[in-house]
């Protein structure tokens, strides 16, 4: 029996490394090149003795015998570099993937928006296409009658194999399916699997191939666009439950006192900063009020922070106070901040069952604001101050003993309510004694609980002439007869 000869054929300018100019869907006019003299082997996937798949810019190479006129060679160096799959900076570029692209009438030149040539790179199978699936590749031509890898010779397992396979190994770059003429169910799903849009072969010219080119290519580019913004929000919306989870709820059941606070952290779009505050009422009746300030008010000092208060919150309840909490807390700073020049300022108080005292602890702190009716708010003592947490190793931070009163206002405050600037040029800083005569003018408006705390930070960032920059925490507790 004598051995059979292979199947030859001419090679397609597509193939060859040229691209001549079509005026009719079919014409294959041209000279052709590249024909090796052997076969070449396939991988069992459509793949043609004899032919190298190739790369073709839209125009015949210099200096080559043609039936019509030379054109000049199109080069990136003279058109552009391209770009990736999200958008072209120069040519466009198409990856055919077909069995027989000799047989395929798409051959015409493709023109983009800018009248460039639409290069074209063709692949007789899945292995020549991942190899020729380079960044530059703007968009994929794929026929739906290819044979996918493990899927049987009858296609009986699944019509959209290869299209599936094609969109894992190529997920950013745009998919054109090309069915047959009339199969529009075949076509639509295709696009519902993941494919930009899809063509009839026996009506594909073009011009039609041009358009739908750059019509899957932006559409590319808008989806991808779409899900990197859903993602950014689904992301902001997680961080923002997140922070918010992470500010206190204040637990002063059976407490008559009333509490209110008001949060606004330095970082642009964030809702937790460097600054922490809690609030708690132990079994015996006192009530806890904490107030601190990580040195900074990035990320990593907003989680310090959240794990200061925490362990602060867990220390009361257990029964610590004064200074034995506040070196418990300066243990929790030195274990788990990540630089040894990182501290933090912190003010304690607590509040007898009566009400009517409070002893008070600073930590490089500012000292609360204390109203009371009858008498101008005026700042508690502060000359028993300690060092701030993380300074000084076996610092104590002595207790002061405070007289409230039946009824008051107390304020605990960070120092971004007083560093703000203030006057022409901003060169002032509001400190605290101008701190002290806006509160006791908004208090003699009649300003109290969450009105007082609003209109004191707005009116510090108007002074300010914008948005403070450091992180801003302010508490108040009222007791009334």
């Amino acid at each position: 029996m004598p051995a059979p000869i292979p199947r030859q054929r001419a090679i397609p300018a597509a193939e060859s490394g040229q691209a001549p100019a079509a005026p009719t869907i079919g014409d294959t006019s041209g000279d052709t090149s590249g024909a090796t003299s052997g076969a070449t082997p396939g991988d069992g996937f459509g793949a043609t003795p004899g032919v190298t798949s190739g790369e073709t810019s839209g125009s015949a190479s210099e200096g080559m015998e043609v039936p019509r006129p030379e054109t000049p060679r199109t080069q990136d160096a003279v058109n552009g570099t391209h770009a990736g799959p999200g958008g072209p900076a120069g040519h466009l570029t198409l990856l055919m993937i077909e069995d027989d692209p000799g047989g395929s009438p798409i051959v015409p030149e493709l023109l983009d928006p800018t009248g460039k040539p639409i290069r074209v790179r063709t692949a007789r199978n899945l292995t020549e296409a991942e190899r020729l699936l380079t960044d530059d590749v703007h968009c994929i031509l794929l026929d739906l009658a290819l044979t996918a890898p493990g899927r049987a010779a009858d296609g009986a397992d699944d019509e959209l194999a290869v299209l599936k396979h094609v969109l894992r190994i190529a997920p950013r770059h745009a998919v054109l399916a090309l069915t047959a003429s009339g199969d529009t169910e075949r076509g639509a799903e295709a696009v519902r699997v993941g494919a930009q849009d899809y063509l009839f072969r026996d009506e594909l010219d073009g011009r039609l191939l041009s358009r739908a080119i750059r019509y899957a290519v932006e559409r590319k580019r808008s989806d991808r666009a779409e899900r990197k913004l859903t993602e950014s929000k689904l992301r902001a919306q997680e961080n923002a439950r997140l922070e918010r989870g992470l500010l206190p709820t204040p637990l002063l059941d059976g407490s008559p006192l009333h509490f209110a606070a008001r949060y606004r952290p330095g970082r642009s779009r964030a809702l937790l900063g460097g600054d922490f505050y809690d609030t708690v009422r132990t079994p015996d009746g006192t009530v806890h009020a904490m107030i601190g300030d990580v040195c900074g008010h990035g990320p990593d000092e907003a989680a310090l922070g959240v794990e200061l208060r925490i362990a602060w919150r867990a220390l009361t309840l257990a029964g610590l106070c004064g200074d034995e909490l506040l070196g418990t807390l300066q243990q929790v700073l030195e274990h788990e901040r990540s630089d040894d020049e990182i501290f933090a300022t912190l003010c304690t108080v607590d509040i007898a069952p009566d009400g009517r005292r409070a002893g008070l602890c600073l930590a490089g702190h500012p000292s609360p604001l204390l109203a009371c009716p009858g008498r101008p708010a005026e700042l508690l003592p502060y000359d028993n101050n300690g060092p701030a947490l993380g300074l000084l190793p076996g610092a104590r931070w002595p207790r002061m003993q405070v007289e409230l009163g039946a009824e008051w206002s107390l304020m605990l405050y960070t120092d971004g309510l007083i560093e703000g600037r203030i006057g022409e040029g901003r060169r002032e800083r509001l400190g605290q004694d101008g701190m002290v005569a806006m509160v006791r003018r908004q208090l003699a408006e009649g300003l109290r609980g969450e009105e007082l705390l609003r209109a004191a930070v707005n009116e510090v960032r108007d002074l300010n002439g914008g948005e403070l920059t450091d992180d801003v925490a302010v508490v108040l507790l009222d007791r009334a007869p």
